[in-house]
């Protein structure tokens, strides 16, 4: 299908780009400034879009907008840096603001044309360097009171550029302008839908693994039954479906993922019991990134054994989404930043007998959702929360016992009850559009004793630290404004009934900069 390439120079919001894009239902991939031509090209692009960024064009080493763009003869759209870098590749000139800009600013429309609505607006500004002179062949499409070239185009080569950044949300009508550069200026045909993701994976999984039967690394998730679902549709009962359970799962969770995975899916599903050998690896172990590494890998050691004793060649599904490669430094966004491991990415060991099948890996969140409820499952497993792969070994911060992970267990289910019971364990938009309710919660145990006094009694006990997100596409989050009450009642409730307990937190810090798990 068409799609558009994002080429990444370091913004906070370049995610947000490609969701944004895709919501326009065009299809669309992200990649570094500086990922070999051969491999952007390879995508036969409709067109470019230029992300913002932290640097100055003029400085020693910044990026610079590759040759090859121009060279194409496509549209491309500059935003913030994006948009600079444009205009120094044009023979513009770009100078620092002699007032930097950020946050809200009324824009204004100087010329009618293809990408902005007409009439003034609000944007949203992040920049300290501007245009200060535009390129050839360019005329100024808006301004703001700080930005006389707020917005400029050469509409017959189709290049534009945008010193706001219409991705965020506080750019009211910046859905609508990605919208109209993706359809309208690059010709690029609305094909990004759940039934237009399932007719192609399905015809990829189908010609990966042919005639052979597939092992799917069942959690109980959102991703990875989803995941188990697109390859179910693709091969029936060549799947075979392996839940392994390692002993971190929330209260009770082994039990729930048997009963409602069989009932909702029905396929077989073989549960495997290995909490003692994860337990054992394990032991000792502080580190977040070995702990994912020891947790992959043992995942993989457990899965390959289930495939050579039920005599299943080396195939085997994950629920990997976009997230977990943009966070992770998959292989091919080898120039980006790493983030963390996720255990389903470089997490895994270096040798291994599977070739993986990983429909879900360009998507993000919501697009799973969405292509979950495509496949008719059932609403509370689509809508279930997100649970990392390593379960809360990822949330036990510290050293991994089985005394420490029951701690988890009891706290967090007292803080997923009172959610649920306050009808706010969901994300759904209120009455006035705004998010409410939350998209991810739970508790996390500190490896942190704190004085307190139970009884006349002084205590030396851990501390637990609360967290609650709400999120559209979790590569940005705010943390969820709870009632107070009821943070108030969830920790009076996790003191008085989990022994070991004596300190509850909240965590009111957003990502970024903070990722939403702590490890």
């Amino acid at each position: 299908m068409d799609t558009l390439i994002i080429l990444d120079f370091g913004s906070q919001y370049s995610q947000l780009i490609a969701r944004r894009v895709r919501e326009a239902q065009v299809y669309c991939e992200l990649y570094a400034w500086d990922m070999p031509q051969d491999v952007v090209m390879d995508h036969n692009p409709a067109g470019f879009i230029l992300s913002g960024g932290p640097n100055s064009v003029y400085q020693p080493g910044a990026p610079q907008l590759p040759d090859y763009v121009l060279e194409s003869g496509l549209p491309v759209l500059g935003i913030c840096y994006g948009m600079q870098a444009l205009t120094h590749a044009l023979g513009g000139v770009v100078a620092g603001a002699q007032h930097r800009e950020y946050g809200a600013a009324q824009l204004t429309t100087r010329l009618h044309n293809p990408l902005i609505p007409a009439g003034a607006q609000q944007v949203w500004m992040s920049h300290g360097d501007r245009v200060e002179q535009l390129p050839e062949g360019f005329v100024p499409l808006a301004e703001t009171a700080n930005a006389p070239y707020a917005a400029m185009g050469d509409p017959s080569r189709h290049l534009y550029g945008l010193q706001f950044h219409p991705e965020v949300a506080h750019t009211p009508n910046g859905t609508e302008i990605l919208k109209r550069f993706s359809r309208q200026i690059c010709g690029a045909k609305p094909e990004w839908t759940p039934q237009s993701v399932i007719d192609q994976q399905v015809a990829r999984i189908k010609a990966q693994v042919r005639d052979a039967r597939v092992l799917s690394a069942v959690s109980g998730g959102v991703d990875s039954s989803v995941a188990t679902a697109l390859v179910h549709r693709a091969v029936g009962d060549q799947l075979v479906a392996v839940f392994v359970d390692h002993g971190m799962l929330r209260l009770n969770e082994a039990r729930q993922v048997i009963e409602t995975f069989g009932e909702n899916l029905g396929m077989e599903l073989i549960a495997v019991d290995v909490r003692e050998d994860f337990f054992r690896s394990l032991a000792g172990v502080q580190a977040p990134e070995t702990k994912r590494k020891i947790i992959g890998e043992r995942f993989i050691r457990h899965f390959e054994h289930q495939a050579q004793s039920l005599g299943l060649p080396p195939f085997l599904v994950q629920g990997t989404i976009y997230p977990d490669v943009i966070e992770s430094r998959a292989p091919e966004r080898a120039q980006a930043h790493k983030i963390k491991t996720h255990h389903n990415v470089g997490g895994l060991p270096e040798e291994m007998h599977f070739k993986l099948v990983e429909p879900l890996r360009y998507l993000f969140k919501d697009e799973v959702r969405r292509l979950g409820e495509a496949l008719g499952l059932p609403a509370e497993m689509v809508w279930r929360q997100p649970f990392p792969g390593p379960g809360l070994a990822v949330r036990c911060l510290g050293e991994i016992t089985p005394e420490r992970i029951r701690k988890l267990q009891l706290a967090d289910a007292i803080f997923t009850e009172e959610l649920d019971r306050a009808g706010l364990l969901r994300m759904h938009r209120d009455e006035s559009s705004q998010l409410a309710g939350t998209s991810q919660s739970f508790a996390v145990l500190l490896p942190v004793r704190s004085v307190g006094v139970m009884g006349d009694q002084r205590t030396y006990q851990e501390a637990v630290a609360l967290r609650a997100v709400t999120t559209e596409d979790f590569m940005t989050a705010d943390w969820a404004r709870l009632p107070h009450d009821l943070l108030a009642r969830v920790s009076s409730r996790i003191v008085n009934e989990v022994d070991g307990i004596n300190r509850v937190v909240y965590d009111i810090t957003t990502k970024p900069p903070a990722t939403i798990e702590w490890e």
